[in-house]
């Protein structure tokens, strides 16, 4: 110590026994972060596997389109997205990759549902039920409107006689 109580001991650099035993643990640390990158980077190589990724869904049931499945060790979404790379990498089309992941997973595994047979009704019910409301509704409010009118035309006549007893009723005396 010196005369003002500071140390006077500076820290020499770490020295080559400091580093003797840490290279195997380094390595190991890094290959393990590695592989944990690996599996979701693995089929977003090509812009192609993404652009086909995002026309799938994930099948563990989070309801994530393929590409973005984004639950910490989801079991599924790695082994579709090497199927779907290794599909690319064998240089099969758009078409046939999809046909073959309905083929193994069924058509839940599509993002979309195709625009035929039953699923044509998933595309056109949101435009159409709204429609067919807004039209239902305008012939209510017509048929309503329609009634009021006929209802005030069609009141009971009132006789002659009865009108002349009223007005004469209603009349102000003048005798008094």
């Amino acid at each position: 110590m010196s005369e003002c109580g500071v140390s006077n001991s500076i820290k020499a650099a770490p020295t080559a026994a400091w580093w003797r035993g840490r290279p195997a643990s380094v390595v190991l640390m890094l290959c393990a972060a590695l592989a944990l990158m690996g599996t979701a980077l693995y089929a977003q190589q090509t812009e192609r596997a993404k652009e086909v990724g995002k026309k799938l869904m994930c099948v563990c049931g989070c309801g994530q389109v393929l590409v973005y499945c984004n639950h910490v060790g989801c079991a599924y979404s790695s082994g579709e997205l090497k199927e779907l790379d290794a599909h690319v990498a064998h240089g099969d089309s758009d078409d046939g990759i999809l046909s073959a992941f309905v083929g193994e997973y069924g058509l839940t595994v599509l993002s979309e549902p195709p625009a035929s047979g039953f699923n044509w009704f998933a595309w056109i019910m949101p435009v159409l039920a709204p429609l067919l409301a807004l039209l239902l509704i305008w012939h209510l409010v017509r048929r309503w409107r329609q009634r009021a009118a006929l209802a005030s035309a069609g009141a009971p006549q009132i006789s002659a006689e009865f009108l002349a007893r009223a007005h004469h009723e209603s009349a102000p005396d003048d005798d008094a």
